[in-house]
């Protein structure tokens, strides 16, 4: 209609009958452009197991757990087949929550540097932050500077008192739960049914907070406490795995049963967002904060196996792969490619400014970002990312039974298929190729020395970029003054 003009009309007549039609036209289509609903920001849901293998969950190579709905989301989405984590829980939901490196938290493990014994040995660990730094912006904060109804239901394991609990750290919901699966307490105190066990429970929260914020965008944090110590699950569900045989290292009922809860909860959230009419503008990520308890019999450690993580080498609490390779599934609908990998090495760092990308939100000023978002791989099974290593440093003890050790001070540096373990006592390196040694079982260190001093290089460059402290000598003073403060604590592999 906008384009015809009487032909019987004169030429300047016809001219202005036309230049009024499009004007007309333009206008009509700016009011539909602005009146039009603005297209949704997609919602975020980060499922985080606790303890979980790389390999305790099917998609990733177990023939005994079965985790059915894990492995439906793995075949809607995209594996990360290369994405590391720390080596144990309260570092790793620091960077999450911080999108920094521990040295820029100080948040390095759990608990303070007294929990295992390291005055038998020659270096004296950096001290330990036990809770994120109040003046660290997390990732919830940002995103509801960004539109976006945050809530966390779980382990926050960043500090609880005051000013320090989840509900004052961005999230508009928040209800804090760990340490056991029956009987459990919350933080704030929520009721229950007795008897309930803890990942139900979460999941309730989790699934009532989708149907509450269906309508606009919204971040659900739900880190389970689960798969960690003390090993309790519903009895319905060990009775499924007593009497199955074993397959490796993975024999576990109890621990089954426990990962069985895990994937019913995956299960739950992805019907929740079915029903609601909202799973194909969300993205559903499900990963674990480090490597699962198993693997330290070959090493020599007195840790108690309960799972196993071959062919990595060694379990959480070590710099091995089998501490800090974790499964990572991505499902974002129109985006990632169904039944999709990628071996690009990413690691915790990586979320924050995923996850601002994703909520088109802006980076806190002030606080650098030492990541790089992850959706260039999301939308590309085949992409690569832009820098060309990334970095672990952990300049403490991590005990077990017996006087043995999960890891001694060390850093990291993974650059494409190369990983580089600089020990501190010593120093000491061990170099491997992963692509053709997953298992970190023939140390190259020796016969290339060039390529060790290349990584090293870039390791002492990150090192001196992101402020990371150096363990210091075990000196006689510093000994004589630590003697007798307190007992020893148990050593245990549970943390």
């Amino acid at each position: 209609m906008c384009s015809l003009v009487g032909r019987n009309m004169s030429m300047g007549a016809a001219f202005e009958r036309h230049h009024s039609m499009r004007i007309l036209c333009s206008l009509i289509l700016l009011m539909l452009a602005v009146t039009a609903p603005a297209a949704t920001k997609p919602n975020i849901v980060f499922i985080l197991a606790d303890d979980l293998g790389y390999t305790d969950v099917a998609a990733f190579g177990s023939k005994y757990y079965e985790t059915p709905n894990i492995d439906k989301l793995a075949a809607q989405g995209l594996k990360l087949t290369s994405h590391h984590h720390c080596q144990n829980c309260q570092p790793t939901r620091a960077a999450l929550m911080s999108g920094q490196y521990a040295p820029r938290t100080g948040v390095y493990t759990v608990g303070d540097i007294d929990r295992f014994d390291w005055r038998s040995r020659p270096l004296r660990p950096v001290d330990n932050v036990t809770s994120l730094p109040l003046e660290k912006m997390t990732i919830a904060q940002s995103l509801k500077k960004a539109g976006y109804a945050t809530g966390m239901f779980g382990k926050w394991h960043l500090g609880l008192k005051d000013d320090y609990h989840p509900s004052r750290r961005g999230f508009d919901e928040a209800i804090e739960s760990s340490g056991v699966h029956f009987k459990f307490k919350t933080d704030p105190q929520v009721d229950h049914p007795e008897g309930q066990y803890l990942a139900d429970f979460l999941t309730d929260r989790a699934v009532s907070f989708i149907a509450r914020h269906k309508e606009s965008p919204f971040f659900l944090y739900l880190p389970h406490f689960g798969v960690h110590s003390p090993f309790q699950a519903k009895p319905e569900l060990i009775s499924r795995f007593k009497g199955k045989p074993g397959v490796g290292g993975h024999n576990n009922p109890v621990y089954a049963a426990m990962i069985a809860s895990v994937d019913e909860s995956v299960g739950r959230v992805m019907a929740a967002l079915e029903e609601h009419g909202i799973a194909n503008n969300t993205v559903l990520i499900f990963s674990s904060d480090n490597g699962g308890l198993g693997g330290y019999s070959r090493e020599g450690i007195q840790g108690g196996d309960v799972t196993d993580n071959a062919p990595l080498r060694s379990g959480k609490g070590s710099l091995y792969e089998g501490g800090t390779r974790v499964p990572f599934i991505v499902r974002w609908p129109g985006v990632t490619s169904a039944g999709a990998n990628n071996d690009t090495p990413t690691t915790h760092v990586d979320i924050f400014p995923t996850f601002l990308e994703i909520a088109s939100g802006l980076a806190p000023e002030g606080q650098s970002l030492d990541g790089e978002s992850l959706v260039p791989l999301f939308r590309d099974p085949d992409a690569q990312l832009k820098r060309d290593a990334i970095f672990q440093h952990f300049p403490g003890y991590l005990g077990s039974g017996n006087n043995t050790w999960r890891t001694t001070p060390v850093g990291t540096v993974i650059s494409g298929s190369w990983k580089l373990m600089e020990f501190f006592e010593g120093p000491r390196f061990e170099l491997y190729n992963l692509a053709e040694d997953i298992g970190e079982s023939r140390n190259l260190a020796s016969a290339m020395p060039e390529k060790v001093q290349e990584l090293q290089a870039k390791m002492s460059s990150w090192r001196d970029k992101v402020g990371a402290r150096m363990p210091t000598p075990n000196t006689p003073a510093e000994v004589s003054r630590k003697k007798g403060k307190g007992k020893k604590k148990k050593a245990s592999g549970g943390a």
